[in-house]
């Protein structure tokens, strides 16, 4: 079926697009782009005062299929990336079994396909078992279809290791993706080690844990020449070493997601266990360190790390509640409120570090981008579009989310994927026109 979306301000950073288009969807691709388009027999969408955005793209999500179906499916966790704006996911390997062996790449490819309203591309784990001590054969994984490599969970503490997972990565033209905690010194904390875990008496995980193991893989990406992408940056020390790495021109880049922008260690007053996540909230002043490197472009992705779990899980002692915070459906907004509407970052930096940038980095050469031949991959946006978050209402299976009850400004209108429009759930023939113009 052909789609027409009429009258949007159609916003591309990869063309430096910023204007009123009319866009022309057929067979899955975008078809034209005009100031005007006049059409007859396609399906017509109205996005006058809404954004039209290249398809947002979560390059950090934890979808439990296979084996923790409990938690999240492959369905349910699509669901929520489309109604959180997001066509596109890379998920993780820590499922069980781990995404470790051609097998597993291949049932979630076939299981996306069955059931998946949005675009999934699994990553799969660098050692076996994400035991850390044997590579996987990356080149069988490209193959099924593994778009990149990540113990992410579980850092590779072997330095020798993780140099010839670099190494291997630069023959097959692959990408590491990074969880930096050295595990000598995180050991057993379950939140960030300052102030607040000596005043709430819970053991702590240093920012030296990261710090040192940022440094470690970005020298030896360096000596590797390979690419290296650092997830869900947290401290302010970390941040400034991919600031230097990048001044040498070292292929390294970093993702941070809201959370870790958003709250801080002083939240855990409560002892409340939606807030337990690896690695920890940090400090107030880690957390404007990683604005500013995001104003400075040290950081270059927005990332969820989306970690849904049960609330059996999670409905225990501070210690024992696993690590985690499911985030598809809340992203958005939370960026949109707290620094696009707050004029912190711009629209077109936003999306370019949701949506261009990922593309990019992982190499998907049809997304994250606007233009004649590319995926019919879209998300429009409401600007002012009040939402007030209800963990009850998500499409997730599982509601760890400790944003419940905030209210925020901006969310995703519609989500079209293949140029099948896959939110709202049941679309409507016509978005409806928020009032005033919009920024």
């Amino acid at each position: 079926m052909s789609l027409l979306i009429k009258n949007g301000r159609v916003i591309d950073p990869s063309s430096g697009t910023d204007e009123t288009l009319d866009i022309l969807i057929d067979k899955g691709k975008i078809a034209e782009i005009k100031t005007k388009i006049d059409a007859e027999e396609p399906k017509i969408i109205d996005a006058s005062r809404l954004v039209v955005a290249p398809g947002f793209i979560d390059m950090h999500a934890h979808l439990r299929e296979p084996g923790q179906e409990d938690k999240e499916t492959i369905s349910s966790g699509a669901l929520a990336a489309a109604k959180g704006g997001f066509t596109t996911l890379a998920c993780m390997p820590n499922t069980s079994p781990v995404n470790d062996n051609q097998g597993v790449t291949e049932y979630i490819l076939s299981e996306a396909k069955k059931k998946a309203v949005v675009n999934i591309y699994p990553i799969a784990s660098i050692t076996k078992g994400q035991n850390g001590k044997e590579l996987v054969d990356m080149a069988d994984l490209i193959d099924s279809g593994a778009i990149a490599f990540s113990d992410d969970g579980l850092p590779v503490e072997s330095s020798d290791v993780m140099r010839r997972a670099l190494e291997y990565s630069k023959i097959l033209n692959t990408l590491i993706i990074d969880h930096c905690e050295d595990k000598n010194l995180s050991g057993k904390g379950v939140m960030h080690e300052g102030y607040y875990s000596y005043l709430f008496g819970m053991r702590g995980i240093p920012s030296s844990s990261e710090e040192t193991m940022v440094a470690r893989d970005i020298i030896l990406a360096e000596k590797a020449n390979a690419r290296i992408h650092i997830a869900h940056l947290s401290v302010k020390g970390a941040t400034n070493i991919v600031k230097d790495a990048k001044k040498k021109k070292i292929k390294v880049t970093a993702e941070v997601t809201p959370h870790h922008l958003f709250l801080a260690d002083s939240c855990l007053e409560n002892y409340e266990t939606n807030l337990k996540v690896n690695p920890p909230l940090r400090g107030k002043e880690d957390a404007k360190a990683l604005i500013e490197a995001i104003k400075d472009g040290v950081i270059d992705v927005f990332a969820t790390d989306h970690a849904p779990h049960t609330p059996d899980e999670k409905n225990v002692e501070f210690d024992k509640a696993p690590f985690g915070i499911n985030g598809l459906e809340t992203a958005v907004s939370l960026l949109l409120d707290k620094l696009v509407s707050k004029n912190v970052i711009s629209l077109q930096k936003f999306i370019k570090m949701i949506s261009t940038n990922p593309a990019l980095i992982l190499r998907l050469e049809n997304k994250g981008k606007i233009c004649v031949g590319s995926d019919a991959d879209l998300t429009v946006l409401n600007l002012r579009k009040e939402i007030v978050v209800d963990v009850n209402e998500f499409k997730s299976k599982s509601r760890n989310n400790p944003f419940d009850g905030w209210r925020l400004r901006g969310a995703p209108e519609m989500t079209i994927v293949g140029g099948k429009i896959v939110y709202p759930f049941s679309s409507p023939r016509k978005l409806s026109k928020p009032k005033g113009k919009q920024k």
